[in-house]
């Protein structure tokens, strides 16, 4: 399966988006403002999108990818997430005062997104790819993703402040057993500086994440992908991320923006 990173930076600048990672040709994982990537003919391709949580920098283009292709598509866009995260796109996006309600548009019978609940522990296929919900712990709810098409898993954190014991659980789960995993994606939002304000926002910092990784059981073949840096923090991030992480046990590391797809 190929993952194309669309956008990894935890906010905007020139030559940052912020996140979706798009799996083989249909499949978005969050739809922050890194969908611009796509062009049309590709933003029509994508059927379903599964969302993190409801921040805006993870749900920033859905309502502009509605836009640009709704009328162009022979199907609704299904869109799944937590019911809470859900509950903010109807209360505080598609309310036809911050965008139109493209759950009832052109009609409730037929309208251009359709929205789905899902919970930790479900698992979806969706065009040829199977999603499994992770538990996931930030300042609102939210999830992760553990994905597999025809290789490995890829595994998504989704914004953290540190995973929950089943999250772990089930990566090292995943690992041992075949096709085993093929990369994790995991955030490191801000460096140790402001590590304070990393755990009051419910995000990583460097030595957070080292804390973190203690829990993988070894040995860990894959990389770990560091995504979700502020664009004024990656290369402080990188630094802080190799120096502590591989003080602690040697790991493969890779700085998510410097790809453009991850092929698990």
């Amino acid at each position: 399966m190929n993952v194309r990173i669309l956008g990894c930076s935890g906010s905007i600048a020139r030559g940052s988006r912020t996140t979706a990672f798009l799996l083989g040709e249909r499949v978005l994982v969050d739809c922050g403002t890194g969908v611009g990537e796509l062009d049309v003919a590709e933003m029509r391709h994508v059927t379903h999108v599964f969302l993190s949580h409801s921040h805006l920098d993870h749900i920033a283009a859905l309502p502009l990818l509605l836009d640009t292709v709704g009328t162009r598509r022979p199907a609704p866009l299904h869109v799944y997430a937590l019911p809470e995260t859900l509950q903010a796109l109807r209360a505080h996006i598609f309310n036809d005062v911050i965008w139109p309600d493209f759950t009832r548009i052109p009609s409730p019978e037929a309208p251009m997104v359709r929205l789905h609940p899902l919970g930790v522990g479900d698992v979806l296929v969706a065009a040829g790819i199977t999603l499994e919900v992770l538990p996931a712990r930030h300042s609102v709810p939210a999830v992760g993703y553990a994905a597999r098409g025809d290789g490995a898993w890829w595994i998504y954190s989704g914004d953290t402040e540190g995973n929950t014991p089943a999250f772990w659980q089930r990566v090292n789960a995943l690992q041992a057993e075949p096709p085993g995993i093929g990369a994790l994606v995991i955030e490191t939002a801000f460096g140790n500086r402001e590590q304070l304000l990393a755990r009051k926002s419910r995000h990583l910092s460097p030595a957070d994440l080292a804390r973190e990784l203690a829990h993988l059981e070894p040995p860990a073949r894959f990389p770990i992908c560091i995504t979700h840096a502020k664009p004024s923090e990656g290369s402080t991030v990188m630094d802080e991320v190799r120096a502590l992480v591989l003080a602690h046990e040697a790991l493969q590391l890779v700085d998510l923006r410097t790809l453009d797809v991850l092929r698990v």
